[in-house]
Formats: C-alpha cells, structure tokens, sequence
C-alpha cells in the first residue's frame, strides 16, 4: 500500500512551518529542475528549511534536516524569486480550502505551491495579483487555466467551504477515506493534534496507520517521517527506472550484434564456397562451348562426378566463367576478415548477455550507475547529450543557425536580417516560442517545441535568451531583456524592411553578462 502526500500530510507540514511565521527568508536554492529550498531564520526557533517540490511523483512539501545546494546555474524561475522575495519576511501561510495547495505569503508577494501530481507547480504571484513567474509554465492549448508570467493568478478550484467541515468527509483522499473506514475519525483529522509515523517500502503519514496493517515507526514530526521514506524511496523508484532502461538498451544491443553474427555467419559460409566457385569457372571454360544454349551447363567434375552449372545464356563461356572466378577471389578475399569480425561480436555479444545479468540482479542505484558507465565505455547505449555546437542548417540557402538545447530542445537563430525573416516566417511554427533581444538589433530565436510549448522548461528558455544576446548589438551589455512570445503573435508589417516584425502577449527575461 502506498502512503501518498495527501491534505492532511500538508495540513501537518504547515503545522510544523507556522512557528516561523514572522521570520526572515535568508536562502533560495533550486536543488532541481522543479525544486525550491527556502531556509528562514526566526530568532525564537532558529533555522529551518522548507523543500517544495512541483515533481509529477514527487509533489511535496516539508521541511529538510540537509542543506541543499543549487544543481546548476539559476534559472529564470530562481532568479525572479531572489529578486522579490529574497530577505522578505514570511508573514502568513494557508492552506486553502484544506486542499493540496500551499500558499506562503511575503511583504508584496505570494509564493504559491500548488501540489498535485502532474499538475503541480510553484508560482510566484505579485499583489495585484499577477503572476511573475511558475516554475512549470501552463499554455492556453494544455489546460483552461493558463500559467504564465503576465497573467492573472486563478485557483485550481472553486473557492467553497473547508472539506473538513462536511460531516461525511466528502472530498477527502481516497487514502484517509480508507483510514477512516478503518476505525479513524474526523475528530483525529480535525484536532491538528498529529502522532506523524514512518512505514518502511509504504511511507510516511502525520497519523498512525497500524490500523491498516501496516507496521509503522513514531517520529518527531512529519517532515522527518517523509524524509525517512524518501531517502529510501527516491533512490528505488531511480533504481527501477534505470534498470528498465539499461534492459531495453542492452537487449536492443544483443539483438543487434545477434542480427549482425547471422549475417557474417552466412558471409562465411558463402566464403566456404570459394573453391566451388573456382571450379565451377574452370569447368564452364572446358565445357561451355560443347554444351548447348541454356542457363544449365552439364558438366563432370574432376571426380567424374555430374554437376549443373546455372549460367548466363546472353554471356559467352569466358565471360561466366569469370563471374565465378570473381565471386571466388571476392569471398576469399573476405574471408580473414570475417572470421575475425565474427570472433570479437561472439565475444562483445557474450559480454552483453553477462552485462545483461548483472543489471537483472542489481538492486542498488549506485551499482547500476556503475553497470550505465560500464555500458556506456563500451559504446552500447545511446546517451542523449547536450551539445552547444552550432551547425549550418540548408534552410534554403539562408544563414540560420541550428543548436541542441536543454533536454534535446532544439534552437534556431539567424544570422542576418533576411534570415531572421525566414525563420520566423517560414519556419516557425504557431506553436513554437519566438525571442529577441528587447530594443536592440539582434537575432531572431526560436524554440521548436512540435505542439508542446507546455513542456520547455526555465533551463530551455534561459538558453535561447543567453543566444538571443550574443547575437544582438547588445552583446557586451551587463544586462538585456529579451522578449519571449509564442510564434503566434508574431508578423511583419507589410512594406517593413527586413527582419522587422511586431508581436504581442509578450514576456521579458533578464539576461546577465
């Protein structure tokens, strides 16, 4: 049975992080892609760390005990929350409605964790209500309720009373349902009073979950339950996912280097013919212009023994005899070679299979990461890597440049004004994301995203705009906005001069030097 990160889980977070309502928020790191750490200082509690977590399996909120650290350079999503919130002070914090959703309230602004499953998303909100940034950014084609920077901030839900204050306990997560049918209240559920407990391999809940069978640990408070179980859990679930993988690449590789001994295999047996071959040449000279027309040539061998000759009609017997004579040097000539290119992929194909096994019998993340490195020194496994190397694309003659991006985006920029009308005009697509350096000549960017703008990430968008610099006239600026858009909202006045377009529904990013 698994424990999931329901509203009362929450409810017990916020229990634990109210104490440091009123304390300042010194550090914002951003451990992963869809991960924020803020650590607040309160001089009667002291430090604490909260993790927010807009991961699809993962979506979570609770406090750390470890001190996390940045995974790469920040992204636009970090560098807005420094921005507004950095050294604020935390003067609030809801839950709202009792749902999965978590808002942090600052001097100006909102912090917004909205935590569930694949829709999750943090979102840094202004006073008036608008949305500065979200670390998932929601297009109108993916849902009702768009998520971007510039527009209006909308729950998820309805505004309507607690979920708690209905007698039934209509609208709660199908885990407390089951909890309460069990033997559980909603007085437990009310009180806020929490005995938080650990389920080794189920995970963590702020009530005891004995009377589901389940053997559970007492900890201090919620927060360190769930750290317990994700310590374990986290590295399993990559454990699986990377054995899943390894399997099918590795199977994939085996059947290949199977396909590939077949195919030598046959290339020897047909080398094995060689002196056939050669025979068969010397007979048809001997015999050819004794045996009538025909594709057959009857013939004796040097035995005495009768053969059948298959040969050309429309050729003369020299001529068929040396199409023998060339199949037979041909094979001969291939024979070294394939004897010895069957020799190393038996070899490479038996390593496979033991590699094979040891992935089927590891367990832990660390051994198959090693078992990954071993597959990848051998060159069996296709790695997706990311690469800055830019490559002159044939977009019919014009200068446009083509880069792979974060997480296999690709990017486009031209090189000149001309090209820059090209590609946003022709190439481009309504759905692609078009930027460009704010007042400043420069390279028109896009981002492919084949219809799903929804899924570029921060690291995505930051890359183009980092290109959308240094190819502008403001290059050597400290720093620029740049303009982020759909293609969409792009076009070029009629009778402008090249490269020349206007755009609406715009957003800016700041770019550093």
């Amino acid at each position: 049975m698994r424990i999931p990160f329901d509203s009362l889980c929450l409810a017990a977070v916020v229990a634990e992080l109210r104490p440091f309502v009123g304390g300042r928020l010194q550090r914002i790191v951003q451990p992963g892609p869809l991960d924020v750490a803020l650590q607040f200082y309160s001089g009667a509690h002291g430090e604490a760390a909260l993790l927010l977590s807009a991961e699809t399996l993962w979506c979570r909120a609770h406090l750390i005990t470890k001190r996390p650290s940045n995974t790469s350079e920040p992204g636009v999503f970090l560098s807005a929350l420094r921005a507004r919130i950095g050294g604020a002070t935390l003067v609030g914090i809801e839950q709202p409605n009792f749902d999965r959703i978590l808002s942090l309230d600052f001097e100006s602004h909102r912090l917004i964790a909205e935590l569930m499953g694949k829709h999750a998303n943090l979102i840094l909100v202004e006073a008036g209500g608008r949305i500065v940034q979200s670390v998932k950014v929601v297009g109108p084609s993916k849902s009702r309720r768009p998520v971007a920077a510039g527009r209006v901030y909308e729950p998820p839900f309805p505004v309507a009373p607690s979920l708690l204050e209905a007698d039934d306990g209509v609208g709660l997560s199908p885990f407390l349902e089951t909890w309460l049918e069990a033997g559980g209240t909603l007085q437990e559920v009310r009180s806020g009073r929490f005995a938080p407990v650990w389920a080794q391999g189920h995970g963590a809940y702020p009530l005891s979950v004995a009377r589901l069978g389940l053997t559970e640990v007492r900890r201090d408070s919620y927060s360190l339950a769930l750290e317990n179980h994700l310590a374990e859990a986290i590295p399993a679930h990559e454990a699986e996912q990377l054995k899943r993988s390894l399997i099918s690449g590795l199977e994939r590789v085996h059947l290949a280097r199977e396909v590939a001994l077949s195919d030598l295999r046959q290339a020897l047996e047909t080398a094995g013919r060689a002196p056939r071959n050669q025979r068969f040449g010397e007979l048809i000279l001997a015999y050819g212009y004794a045996s009538p027309g025909g594709s057959l040539l009857e013939a004796f061998d040097y035995d005495g023994t009768p053969v059948s000759i298959r040969v050309d009609p429309a050729l003369t017997p020299p001529e068929n005899a040396d199409l023998y004579f060339h199949k037979a040097k041909k094979a001969l000539a291939r024979q070294g070679y394939v004897r010895e290119q069957l020799e190393r992929l038996t070899s490479e194909a038996a390593e496979v299979i033991a590699l094979l096994e040891e992935v089927r019998l590891a367990t832990r993340l660390d051994a198959l990461r090693a078992l990954r490195d071993r597959a990848n020194q051998r060159k069996w496994l296709h790695s997706q890597t990311t690469s800055h190397k830019t490559e002159v694309s044939p977009f019919e003659g014009h200068k446009i440049r083509e880069v792979l991006g974060p997480g296999g985006f690709t990017v486009l920029y031209g090189e000149t004004a001309t090209a820059n009308d090209y590609l946003t005009l022709r190439v481009a697509k309504p759905d692609d994301w078009w930027l460009h350096v704010l007042g400043a000549t420069g390279a028109h960017v896009v981002i492919r995203t084949h219809k799903q703008p929804h899924k570029v990430t921060p690291a995505v968008f930051e890359f183009a705009a980092s290109l959308a610099k240094q190819n502008s006239a403001a290059k050597h600026s400290g720093y620029v906005e740049v303009v982020v858009t759909q293609k969409r909202y792009v076009r070029k006045p009629r009778g402008s001069a090249p490269g020349t377009v206007v755009y609406t529904h715009e957003r800016t990013l700041r770019i550093g030097g």
